[in-house]
């Protein structure tokens, strides 16, 4: 698959519409998991262009955060980005600010994954170690179950994500936990 923009341009893009560190390491947390899912739900081939809908899936949100998802796909096709990311990138949005459904597993993966990667590194910044990488499943849990904990991340997009894809909630949770571990050392913002 051609995502009409390479990654590095792909960032510029990103960068050009949002400047917060937190964002930006949002932004590269769920490239390195939605690459990893690709990977392990045998899309391999189409790891980088994953990748770049998790990259600039949030593209909007800094500058435009109550139109987000909705001002996304004239930034994109401006930069030069293929319609099936722009899909993927707006399908994230589902039911929040658009009525784009997510259709291709990638896009499912991505509303899935959007909200939980930002739950996990909360999660992860509370753990003596501040990572993803001796975190448990049940340790999860327990703070999934806390409404308080990171309050600002849905737990109903979350379900209904693991919903879409046919998978248990627990299954979502312990995978994405593995995405994270997969990427967490290359997660830098530049």
């Amino acid at each position: 698959m051609e995502a009409g923009i390479s990654r590095e341009d792909a960032l510029t893009l990103l960068k050009k519409y949002n400047q917060d560190p937190f964002h930006i390491q949002h932004a590269l947390t769920v490239e390195g998991c939605m690459k990893w899912y690709a990977k392990e739900l045998g899309y391999g081939e189409d790891a980088v262009y994953w990748g770049i809908a998790g990259l600039l899936h949030d593209i909007d949100f800094e500058q435009y955060p109550d139109r987000h998802c909705i001002v996304a796909p004239q930034l994109l096709r401006e930069g030069g980005v293929c319609e099936g990311i722009i899909h993927a990138v707006c399908s994230h949005g589902y039911g929040l600010t658009v009525d784009i459904a997510p259709e291709h597993e990638m896009e499912k993966v991505l509303f899935a994954i959007n909200e939980l990667t930002g739950l996990i590194g909360a999660a992860a910044r509370m753990r003596p170690s501040k990572s993803v990488q001796d975190m448990e499943l049940k340790s999860l849990k327990k703070k999934y179950k806390t409404p308080s904990f990171a309050a600002g991340c849905s737990r109903d997009v979350i379900a209904k994500g693991a919903q879409m894809l046919g998978w248990e909630l627990d299954d979502l949770l312990w995978k994405t936990i593995l995405a994270m571990r997969s990427c967490e050392a290359d997660v830098t913002v530049m």
